[in-house]
């Protein structure tokens, strides 16, 4: 399979694996932007991407971003669909005391492809029973 990349802008950097068995590939910012504290801002890459039939992209944070100065991916993980062609954006949130300076070329998420499953969907008047049943939130021994 081939993940395929194309320049909106020259200076866009394409996402590469930091390491060979890494799940996600980084992506860099195009710009320089300033996050104020608990505010959130699009960060264009500057990249539109070709998916693999039946993928999807999930873009996601960074753990040392989110770690050292409380800056996360607002819709994690935000989802580029396969026939999706604009740039790629990625929305940081800074939950952080201070503003956050986002710098031309920095790391500032990660692309992970994942499989997609094509289904049928049906509606019934009932489902089948399982052991848990309806319950959520807390249903399975959450503590206070």
């Amino acid at each position: 399979m081939k993940l395929i990349f194309k320049k909106l802008n020259p200076n866009a950097i394409i996402p590469s694996f930091a390491q060979p068995s890494d799940a996600g590939m980084d992506l860099y910012a195009i710009e320089d932007k300033e996050i104020l504290a608990h505010e959130t801002a699009l960060i264009g890459t500057g990249l539109a991407v070709q998916l693999p039939e039946n993928t999807e992209a999930q873009v996601r944070p960074k753990s040392g971003l989110a770690l050292k100065h409380s800056l996360t991916v607002l819709n994690t993980p935000g989802t580029i669909d396969e026939g999706y062609r604009g740039e790629i954006g990625v929305i940081l949130i800074n939950h952080g005391k201070h503003s956050y300076y986002v710098t031309k070329g920095q790391k500032i998420a990660q692309l992970v492809v994942k499989p997609t499953l094509r289904l049928e969907i049906e509606v019934h008047d009932r489902l089948s029973n399982t052991q848990r049943g309806a319950g959520g939130f807390g249903s399975t021994g959450l503590n206070k």
